[in-house]
């Protein structure tokens, strides 16, 4: 038990996934977070930023381009995943007991973010922690147009990577010191991704309940 507890304390450690996993590791986290349901817990906004502080420091010797292109590849890919999964499986995936790893008020919370913001929700789902992973997932299930589909998930997936990375990069390259401080962007990550998820969670319950009145 303490291994497996070990384990998960190591995939939601940021820095160490960057310095012992490299770019394979965080090709692969990103593949798994943005669509495969059960990676939602996952690292992946500041995993980017970090992955761009690092190579900007040169602590990760990757250069940029190839970090860009394995990070979108990752992303775009990621989300096709989670959209054929939701298109052939999404029926069984809504049938699921809630567990560790699934809960269904997730695509009830992604099912919310497209009702606001339609198609574009996939773009603005890159932004967001657990709904990232199952916007692809849900407009597989409602069998969204897969060419509308793609065209957000890439350019989504630019913007965010792009974003985040290419942020992270300068910030490294420019500003080598900020390495040191490592734990205190991560904290700052935290606290954005905190405030975006309850402040989606308590605007969907005054939606709810107004619509009941």
């Amino acid at each position: 038990m303490e291994q497996i507890i070990n384990f998960f304390q190591y995939l939601l450690d940021s820095e160490e996934i960057i310095r012992t996993g490299g770019l394979v590791l965080i090709t692969l986290i990103i593949f798994v977070e943005n669509g495969v349901f059960f990676g939602f817990f996952l690292p992946g906004d500041y995993l980017l930023f970090l992955s761009g502080v690092f190579a900007g420091t040169k602590l990760l010797n990757v250069p940029l381009w190839l970090l860009l292109v394995c990070i979108f590849s990752a992303a775009v890919l990621g989300s096709l995943t989670g959209y054929l999964t939701g298109f052939y499986a999404g029926g069984r995936l809504q049938n699921r007991p809630d567990s560790l790893f699934f809960k269904k008020k997730y695509i009830e919370n992604t099912r919310i973010a497209f009702a606001k913001y339609g198609t574009s929700a996939l773009i603005v789902a890159r932004f967001l922690p657990i709904v990232r992973t199952f916007a692809p997932i849900l407009a597989g299930l409602i069998h969204m147009n897969f060419r509308f589909f793609m065209l957000y998930n890439i350019i989504g997936g630019f913007i965010w990577v792009m974003t985040l990375v290419g942020g992270g990069f300068y910030f490294g390259e420019r500003f080598p010191w900020i390495i040191n401080y490592v734990h205190w962007i991560i904290i700052f990550f935290l606290g954005i991704t905190t405030f975006t998820v309850v402040r989606g969670y308590l605007n969907a319950r005054r939606e709810r309940r107004a619509e009941k009145v």
